[in-house]
């Protein structure tokens, strides 16, 4: 597909009675990793659940060149997946399966009550396989720790095989080995031509994706490489100038200044 993958136009949110997304522009890459960084408070959060659909907005969310209020939800739904942060709503799951709630996943696939086609249980197999929760597979989520669970709903986002994914705090719960899996699955899904966007709180896994949003009190400051030097001034902008960005073993890192 051709163009940004996703485009904000104007887009607006308010809370309660407060404004806390301001007249956003954007427009996301399609086949590439783009992180989602700022102080908090910056608007992070809310920007990317306006962006999923999740959040009352003004202005305009296109998918793909297509506005997104005309596209029909099922067909929504097979585009782009969701994982909301550190498992936020999910305490009505806790008695399903593993394996049930990544087939969750699969339910923009199939008809109304049908049983799973054979193609949903490869993805759901592939997807748990994928985040090493295939061996947990007949233990209810309720049981699991937060790690466990957290790769258990990246699981079950992964199975929806959506060619947009957008991702609100991933790495929450996870050890450093499982975070550099969770980032080895973001490049992989990449290159397969999919597109990745994350909230992330952990500026060194940011800085590792393709591209960098940096946002700050409801607005886009910055949208540019993670190799660029206006993208570390940027970012090193927002945090009050207490962080350095550093090439460090081939890799930026952020470090307290």
């Amino acid at each position: 597909m051709n163009g940004p993958a996703i485009e904000a136009r104007q887009l607006s949110a308010t809370l309660g009675t407060t404004e806390v997304l301001h007249a956003i522009d954007l427009k996301l890459a399609s086949a590439r990793w783009t992180s989602i960084v700022g102080p908090n408070g910056a608007g992070k959060s809310t920007l990317l659940k306006a962006l999923a659909g999740l959040l009352a907005h003004r202005g305009e969310v296109r998918l793909f060149g297509e506005a997104g209020s005309r596209i029909p939800a099922r067909i929504r739904a097979q585009r782009l997946s969701w994982l909301g942060q550190s498992g936020t709503g999910e305490a009505s799951a806790d008695d399903l399966m593993v394996y049930d709630v990544a087939m969750l996943g699969r339910l923009p696939h199939q008809r109304w009550l049908a049983a799973p086609s054979v193609a949903d249980r490869d993805a759901v197999e592939r997807a748990l396989r994928g985040t090493q929760a295939w061996d947990w597979r007949d233990r209810p989520l309720g049981q699991l720790s937060g790690g466990e669970r957290q790769r258990v709903l990246l699981a079950r986002a992964l199975a929806v095989e959506a060619q947009v994914l957008l991702m609100d705090e991933p790495l929450a719960n996870l050890d450093p080995p499982h975070q550099a899996d969770w980032m080895q699955t973001a490049r992989t899904l990449v290159a397969e031509g999919r597109t990745v966007v994350s909230v992330l709180h952990e500026l060194p896994m940011a800085l590792a994706a393709d591209e960098m949003v940096v946002m700050d009190k409801g607005r886009v400051v910055h949208h540019g490489g993670c190799d660029d030097a206006t993208t570390h001034t940027a970012l090193e902008q927002v945090f009050d100038h207490r962080i350095r960005v550093h090439r460090v073993a081939d890799q930026w890192i952020a470090l307290p200044k």
